[in-house]
């Protein structure tokens, strides 16, 4: 697991993206279309057009890094072309990654007992 620094901002970058860019295309991405410095040192995530492929750049200090995850049941909960880029906690980028509904998550059913 890679710790993210406290006052690192996480961005969603709504609508989708095309899941061949690599790190330079979707660096690009966030100067023009998100007006900010992907080396900055805070973390943007894109989404692909089927919603089960999440792609995240980040820039460490040292070296820039490019994140993908995929849901094998489910979409990644994302934010509509109309709210523009969105900004999140790393709390709830978690719960992103991890398919919840980073929104309103909810307690999962545990059971009382064992047996």
């Amino acid at each position: 697991m890679i710790s993210v620094p406290t006052g690192v901002r996480v961005w969603l970058a709504t609508g989708h993206t095309d899941m061949r860019c690599g790190f330079a295309s979707l660096a690009l991405r966030v100067q023009e279309i998100l007006k900010k410095d992907p080396l900055s040192g805070h973390i943007f995530c894109f989404r692909g057009k089927n919603g089960d492929l999440l792609k995240v750049i980040w820039h460490d200090g040292q070296g820039s890094c490019l994140f993908t995850r995929r849901l094998e049941r489910g979409r990644f909960i994302w934010p509509s072309l109309a709210d523009g880029s969105v900004t999140i906690s790393t709390a709830q980028l978690s719960y992103l990654l991890s398919g919840i509904d980073w929104r309103n998550p909810q307690e999962t059913w545990r059971p009382t007992r064992v047996g």
